[in-house]
């Protein structure tokens, strides 16, 4: 009876208790949610925490594949794979018929082993557990790689040394007055290490590759003589001589220095376009070479002084040039006459200040022979015969 008189408030009662049913349903699949949510949570935590002290998967330094391993067991992979065939690497260096070597210990060489495992343990560590956790479970690779350094100083060392060995001078060809002719001596080639080219290679090519030893062939390059037996075998006239007597009025000092000074220039060989210098030729006159105080022209007077008598050699010899026709290019004479030729053709020389000079104008070398014998001075000029006048 109440019913059907109030049938408003039936449908309000139906009404509640549907909303009721849908709330406790929402409130079920929310905590069924949560729950689920929890869980994943706190699955996903669990699984980051795991990796918390270990290199993320797929990290790799060079070759080396580092997923799940500690800081310490990174770097002792590292140190077994690199470092320690690092140090029995070597650097063989092939010079001519000698071997060079040196140790990559020797210059320090080294790898960055420290700081690549902090980059490696680092990677993905500042994300947040969402990040981390697709980092983790990506199969995407990361790869470091290892910086290799080392010291220069050594390897430039070893450089000089090696040229040290290598290089040699070459040695001209000779000629000498023998019993019938002249004696030739061939000429010998030299040796230089090219330093720019193996310094180039050593330093491009050093790395911290540990597969093998580096193995370098040296650049030698071969200088050649100036003065070659070929050139010389040219020389067979006497183009021109000259003497002058000294053994009559010298002393025993100033007899002396003329022989020095003539045994000095004996054997010289100008080549075509080149120029003799007395003083470059002789050197200075010192007492450690032998040469005594002897009477010198100076000004207007004679006075002592080392070396004494020795403008008699120039004289000669620029007189025997003179005859051969050859261009002098730096001549002073005495301010006083001398006994030994005619007045002004003489050569006054000066260590330092004075010099006599002459060029070879022939199309052939020139060797000049000279020596004292019974108190003379004798200069004689040799060339190829086409050079005579």
């Amino acid at each position: 009876m109440d019913e059907m008189n109030n049938p408003r408030r039936s449908r309000k009662s139906r009404n509640k208790a549907r909303t009721n049913r849908l709330m406790i349903i929402i409130i079920a699949c929310v905590i069924a949610f949560l729950g689920v949510a929890a869980g994943f949570m706190v699955y996903h935590y669990n699984e980051v925490k795991y990796w918390d002290k270990l290199i993320y998967p797929g990290v790799t330094v060079e070759s080396l594949d580092l997923s799940g391993k500690t800081k310490a067991e990174a770097k002792n992979m590292i140190n077994k794979a690199y470092v320690e065939k690092l140090k029995n690497k070597k650097i063989i260096i092939s010079a001519s018929d000698s071997t060079y070597t040196l140790n990559y210990s020797n210059i320090n060489g080294k790898f960055n082993v420290d700081d690549i495992v902090n980059q490696a343990y680092s990677y993905g560590k500042n994300s947040n557990i969402l990040k981390k956790y697709s980092m983790i479970k990506s199969s995407n690779k990361v790869i470091y790689k290892l910086k290799f350094t080392y010291d220069e100083k050594p390897v430039k060392e070893l450089v000089k040394k090696i040229a040290g060995d290598v290089d040699r001078d070459p040695e001209n060809a000779a000629i000498s007055m023998g019993g019938i002719g002249f004696n030739i001596t061939p000429e010998v080639n030299g040796l230089k290490l090219d330093q720019k080219d193996l310094e180039k290679q050593l330093l491009s090519k050093i790395d911290g590759d540990v597969t093998g030893d580096l193995k370098i062939n040296a650049k030698i390059d071969t200088v050649a003589a100036s003065i070659k037996s070929s050139d010389l075998q040219k020389v067979n006239t006497l183009i021109s001589n000259f003497s002058t007597n000294y053994g009559s009025v010298s002393s025993s000092q100033r007899a002396n220095n003329i022989e020095l000074a003539t045994k000095s220039i004996n054997g010289t060989v100008i080549m075509p376009g080149e120029e003799f210098s007395f003083n470059g030729v002789v050197g200075e006159r010192t007492a450690a070479k032998g040469y005594k105080a002897a009477p010198v022209i100076i000004g207007d007077k004679l006075e002592d002084g080392l070396g004494g008598g020795i403008c008699q050699v120039s004289t000669t010899l620029y007189n025997a040039v003179n005859a051969a026709g050859l261009t002098s290019t730096e001549r002073v004479h005495h301010t006083m006459p001398v006994h030994y030729v005619a007045k002004g053709m003489d050569a006054t020389v000066d260590y330092g200040n004075i010099d006599y000079k002459f060029r070879n104008d022939f199309k052939y070398p020139v060797y000049v022979q000279g020596y004292t014998s019974g108190g003379s001075v004798v200069f004689n000029i040799y060339s190829n015969s086409a050079e005579k006048k």
